[in-house]
């Protein structure tokens, strides 16, 4: 296929225009470089892509019990609060794993990416994540420390106006923050209870976005890039956003080895294209930055990455991760149910192992929660009078090189270009550690004189009671890896090339003006949400890089 080259070169290429794409953009723009953003998927129009009940609910089950186009996405409790939409058709974008081995891969590909259906919790990591292995002598430490990102994470905070409180907690550091969003009666009582019977276990606000209300000057939410990141940075005049560009591989100089440009592919024409760039910035999501630097290697295009270190693809993590629902029949039910998003929940951040490695295992975990906040209509449900309530813990998942992501030799997807093949499986440590918190859950819930029922013991499920049904199977006790959403790794940071993949900037020890500041740079997961940290590291590497630029030093 031939390819169709643009002659003038952007000061930088960003690829992505998710959580970490939108960020990119506007840092580097608002610093006087010409960007471009390139997005896989299609644009938005707020008009038709807002969400609509009645309209997203037949699409739903027409996805699930006719085309099945949306098979893992639909396993994703986002995917039952958001247009269907935003979530990829698996028809045209597969994936493979091996036999027995199963990974929820759950994307968005349009302006906006997973930044339109992520939960909006924004949680600082601490140097008890960034410096973990200093403590308990398991793996890598980041070359980075908190006090790095501190600056970032307090920018970005105020930025998209994130609501929390200062609870004066070592293992996650306070922000800046709007007023949190008030409790529940239920989270209230439930705070009055451990704090009375349980001090060691802190319940807090949680820190977030809050709920978002449409309007025709602010369609989306600034939760979102299209809401927030993005839109300041197309507001420079100096960014162009280029949707529907299938990105396949970046291209190199034979003598330099540096970057020149990055091809993709129309996803509508299906025609092949380069654009050319000073520096390249990969924001497309960890298992998708990976895939297309897999494919930029040598072994694939002309003077492309060595890969010396054979580290790319390798140390994939994920949250390990599991849901209870419950039902607390001695607290009235509310007359509506409280909203519930990034802000409106709370968090209680176990983690226990901060002074000293926990016998059972290594790292820590949090449990996020709400009580009263699921809005189910009452004809559906089932269980009988009082309040119902969830708790998700999710922990650290540690990292290790046979989790890794390769491309299959054998498979391409509708765009001629090859796909990701994702090994990864929890080791005895995750099942471990899900195992304490699902005694943790139960023994929280009996405290409240509560029952912990499945989903289908609380609702009924009229036309899809045997996929939920499914779907309990399989996320019980444990969900399988990528069902949570929070994938990082495959392209780790690091203080020399022999252990890493990237310098401590964020570059590609082999071509220093590519970046990847998305989770695929992660050393290790932490336990808490990572959408703020990968874009505080999104913005730290921006302001790296431009100084870089200025001084001719890439």
């Amino acid at each position: 296929m031939p390819i169709v080259a643009t002659p003038e070169p952007y000061d930088a290429i960003v690829v992505g225009s998710g959580a970490t794409g939108g960020v990119a953009a506007k840092e580097l723009s608002q610093r006087g470089l010409q960007v471009l953003v390139l997005e896989a998927g299609r644009d938005l129009d707020p008009k038709i892509d807002l969400g609509h009940p009645v309209r997203d609910l037949a699409r739903r089950v027409y996805n699930l019990a006719i085309s099945r186009r949306q098979s893992y996405q639909a396993a994703h409790p986002g995917y039952w609060k958001a247009n269907p939409d935003f979530f990829v058709d698996e028809r045209d974008n597969p994936y493979t794993t091996p036999d027995h081995k199963p990974f929820y891969w759950i994307r968005g590909r349009q302006v906006g990416g997973r930044s339109l259906t992520w939960g909006g919790i924004t949680l600082r990591l601490s140097d008890y994540e960034f410096q973990a292995a200093r403590r308990d002598g398991y793996g890598d430490n980041w070359p980075i420390t908190y006090a790095d990102l501190a600056p970032y994470y307090a920018r970005l905070e105020r930025f998209f106006r994130v609501q929390g409180h200062c609870d004066g907690l070592p293992q996650l550091p306070d922000g800046q923050y709007l007023p949190p969003a008030p409790f529940t009666p239920g989270e209230a009582y439930l705070q009055s209870v451990l704090h009375r019977q349980c001090p060691d276990l802190p319940l807090i606000h949680s820190r977030g976005f809050g709920s978002h209300r449409p309007t025709p000057e602010q369609p989306w939410p600034r939760s979102s890039s299209v809401g927030s990141s993005l839109q300041a940075a197309l507001a420079t005049g100096r960014v162009d956003l280029r949707p529907n560009a299938v990105v396949s591989h970046l291209t190199f100089d034979r003598d330099t080895h540096k970057a020149t440009g990055v091809v993709y592919v129309d996803r509508q024409a299906k025609t092949s294209h380069e654009v050319r760039g000073r520096i390249i910035m990969l924001c497309a999501s960890t298992i998708e930055s990976v895939r297309i630097l897999l494919h930029s290697t040598d072994a694939y295009q002309p003077y492309g990455l060595p890969n010396a270190s054979g580290l790319l693809g390798c140390y994939l993590m994920d949250h390990v991760s599991t849901t209870q629902f419950f039902l607390l029949p001695e607290l009235p039910a509310p007359a509506a149910p409280f909203p519930l998003s990034g802000s409106e929940s709370f968090f209680i951040p176990c983690v226990w192992n901060l002074d000293k490695p926990e016998a059972e295992f290594l790292r820590g975990y949090g449990l996020w929660g709400g009580i009263q906040r699921l809005a189910v209509p009452r004809p559906l449900q089932k269980a009988g009078e009082g309040s119902v309530g969830f708790l998700i813990g999710h922990g650290e998942v540690l990292p290790r090189a046979e989790n890794r992501i390769s491309l299959d030799p054998n498979q391409v997807d509708a765009w001629g270009i090859p796909v990701a093949h994702i090994d990864c499986a929890w080791s005895s440590n995750e099942y471990k550690m899900v195992a304490h918190m699902r005694q943790q859950i139960q023994a929280i819930v009996a405290l409240l004189r509560g029952q912990c029922l499945k989903l289908t013991e609380l609702f009924h499920f009229p036309l899809v009671a045997n996929w939920v049904r499914w779907l309990e199977q399989v996320t019980t006790p444990v969900a399988p890896p990528g069902y949570y959403i929070h994938e990082v790794g495959g392209a780790r940071m690091g203080a020399n090339p022999q252990t890493s993949v990237l310098n401590p900037d964020n570059q590609c020890w082999e071509a220093p003006n590519v970046l990847v500041t998305d989770g695929a740079c992660w050393v290790s997961a932490g336990w808490q949400s990572p959408t703020l940290t990968e874009m505080a590291i999104t913005a730290r590497a921006c302001d790296r890089i431009v100084e870089k630029l200025r001084q001719d030093d890439i």
